[in-house]
């Protein structure tokens, strides 16, 4: 017997409002030319999935049973589970009471998926006339005088890391999207990639802030999306098989097919738990960002894209936000889960924005987003490690803390860390 999840699925409403002649050109977008994603973007062309299929929740199956499903013919239909968590409605003194978590999720339960997550994107994929003009523009690169005079100034400096309580929170910075969270007494990897290279962008301008040597004990992987900057299959071959991952919606099956046994997929909303130190437990939230995925020719947005809340066992939460341009999802974070204490927000990989404002925040969005759900601390990443678009190397750090004064935050809140330094978030 097969088992739907204890979540809905929730659609992103597509912008409101008549479109520009530019918006309808390329409202969507990758982040690269080129037919097969590498790096933060790729060029899917015009969207070539067909209609959106529904996303329907996955669900269980036992262990050996295919681990995707076709879409729903003709797209009708629910799109999510039948149980549905009914919210009390807020008390009579007007405060909001935030809607209450889905029961945790089995670690490593193997689910059915639809095979395309394409009604989940806010805005349409780019066309033919976006890719003509991204090549005619070649805007994707910075220019060379920026490369020679910024590069040597980006900021790396590599020291020991801390070793923290089970109370207590620290980041470490290892470059791109590469965070290692020490949480809970776990040590959490996000989107690890080690690799000096990837596929189809330039080799990386500054080296990995932690050797993999030095790493402690890996508890935990989270992936934001598929996109090759974010999943990089030469890093996880580094880890042991045995290692929990955390995946989006629809990515469990690349995961077991290199050996991985513990893979948890999980549809926005969901969540589950680890075991941690002394008796507690940490939690692992999927939520929606303003993106898509695609690694291959024919695989455009058959899996899941999001961000994660990790929260320990004395409520103390992180928000990594994966890959993202800037909407109406970073509110709704904030208001299912309140008090988050430090948000991992990209600041680059903007650059033009008629292109990549859609998936990718500027600095000022990042911020925006920070006071959106409502987190106290910002650590900007997404930046000084592959340049995948046209800004210059350096200007995400000077618009970003720009950006933060011009929202009056405190200064200390920003965490504005150099390639492989670390912050300690004491407990309250």
């Amino acid at each position: 017997m097969t088992e739907r999840t204890g979540q809905p699925s929730e659609r992103s409403p597509l912008p409101e409002g008549p479109a520009s002649a530019e918006t309808a050109e390329t409202a969507g977008t990758p982040t690269t030319p080129g037919a097969v994603q590498g790096g933060s973007g790729g060029a899917p062309g015009a969207s070539s999935d067909g209609a959106a299929s529904p996303s329907a929740s996955g669900r269980e199956v036992p262990p050996g049973e295919e681990s995707s499903a076709p879409a729903r013919a003709g797209g009708g239909g629910r799109t999510g589970p039948t149980d549905v968590l009914i919210q009390p409605p807020p008390p009579a003194s007007g405060r909001e009471v935030p809607p209450a978590l889905s029961p945790p999720r089995p670690v490593g339960a193997r689910r059915l998926w639809p095979r395309s997550f394409t009604d989940r994107l806010t805005s349409p994929l780019p066309g033919v006339r976006a890719m003509a003009r991204l090549a005619r523009e070649g805007a994707m690169r910075p220019i060379g005088t920026a490369l020679a005079e910024e590069i040597p100034k980006l900021p790396f400096a590599p020291g020991p890391m801390p070793d923290p309580g089970a109370d207590t929170i620290a980041v470490t910075w290892a470059g791109h999207a590469s965070w290692v969270v020490r949480i809970g007494g776990l040590t959490v990897l996000t989107d690890p990639v080690w690799s000096r290279k990837i596929l189809g962008t330039p080799a990386r301008v500054t080296p990995v802030g932690v050797a993999w040597q030095d790493l402690p004990k890996v508890d935990a992987v989270v992936i934001s999306h598929n996109h090759y900057d974010h999943l990089d299959a030469p890093t996880l071959r580094r880890l042991p098989r045995s290692t929990p991952l955390f995946v989006p919606a629809g990515l469990g099956g690349w995961c077991r097919k290199r050996g991985f046994t513990t893979v948890t997929e999980l549809d926005w909303w969901e969540g589950a738990e680890l075991p941690a130190s002394e008796g507690g437990r940490v939690r692992f939230d999927f939520v929606p960002a303003h993106h898509w995925s695609k690694r291959t020719l024919t695989d455009t947005c058959r899996s899941l894209w999001g961000g994660w809340v990790l929260t320990d066992q004395h409520g103390q939460r992180v928000y990594f936000a994966g890959d993202t341009g800037y909407g109406h999802w970073f509110g709704e974070i904030g208001r299912r889960y309140p008090g988050i204490d430090l948000a991992l927000m990209p600041i680059g990989a903007y650059d033009p924005r008629w292109m990549l404002r859609p998936v990718h925040t500027d600095p000022e969005e990042a911020v925006l987003a920070c006071q959106d759900v409502g987190a106290r601390r910002m650590a900007p990443m997404h930046w000084s490690t592959f340049l995948l678009s046209g800004e210059p190397p350096l200007e995400p750090l000077t618009r970003v803390r720009a950006a933060w004064r011009k929202a009056e935050r405190p200064r200390g809140d920003l965490w504005d860390l150099p390639v492989g330094a670390s912050r300690v978030l004491e407990p309250a």
